[in-house]
């Protein structure tokens, strides 16, 4: 997606934030579930870029020993299987928007459980070891969706967790800066990487 496109597409999503938080997740929902009409729209499982992006996010993760793992916005369950790859000894669950991603995603790996949830909404058992949340942020939307959608993230943590969140760059400095502002977050690691055609940026926080 060509820079132009990125910045309308993302003012798109802003505008509909304004729309009430359900009217919002039912949009949303209807969206992602067109775009998953046919599998693996945005080429997740074999684009190189992407592998890349799994690799830095992995290595960007405190080796601690975790019980419980989460990624928000797991679409169908790419890095959620390598997830469970990397962490066999855990439960880990995906929650995504649309269904149709999530019909996919079960088929992908049977060792995870998947939800179909929306982050600002969701009725999530809290205390996870571990989340992930990435490139799902700039649909929120606006601030105020946005400082909502950050505290779900860290309400999400058990005492201790880790929270990894991935955006493009410099478009993560924005959609972070709640999470950076966190009194009960603590940066652990962060990495920028602009070595490949669209770059980003990886931001790693525990839970105090």
């Amino acid at each position: 997606m060509s820079e132009l496109a990125e910045r309308i597409h993302r003012a798109f999503f802003r505008m509909m934030s304004l729309l009430s938080r359900r009217g919002q997740g039912v949009f949303l929902r209807r969206y992602f579930d067109w775009w998953h009409r046919t599998p693996d729209p945005w080429k997740l499982g074999t684009d190189d870029y992407e592998r890349h992006k799994y690799a830095t996010t992995l290595d960007a993760v405190p080796r601690l020993p975790y019980r419980r793992i989460l990624e928000v916005g797991c679409a169908e369950g790419v890095f959620t299987d390598a997830l469970v790859g990397r962490f066999p000894d855990a439960e880990v669950t995906g929650i995504d928007i649309s269904t149709r991603a999530l019909e996919r995603a079960r088929k992908r790996t049977e060792k995870a459980s998947f939800v179909h949830a929306d982050l600002l909404s969701h009725g999530l058992e809290e205390g996870f070891d571990l989340v992930f949340c990435a490139e799902t942020l700039y649909y929120v939307g606006r601030a105020g969706r946005l400082r909502q959608a950050s505290e779900r993230l860290v309400g999400l943590l058990a005492d201790g967790g880790v929270l990894v969140l991935v955006h493009p760059w410099p478009e993560a400095a924005s959609l972070h800066r709640f999470a950076d502002a966190d009194h009960s977050l603590s940066p652990v690691a962060g990495r920028v990487d602009t070595d490949t055609h669209r770059p980003f940026s990886v931001s790693v926080y525990r839970k105090a």
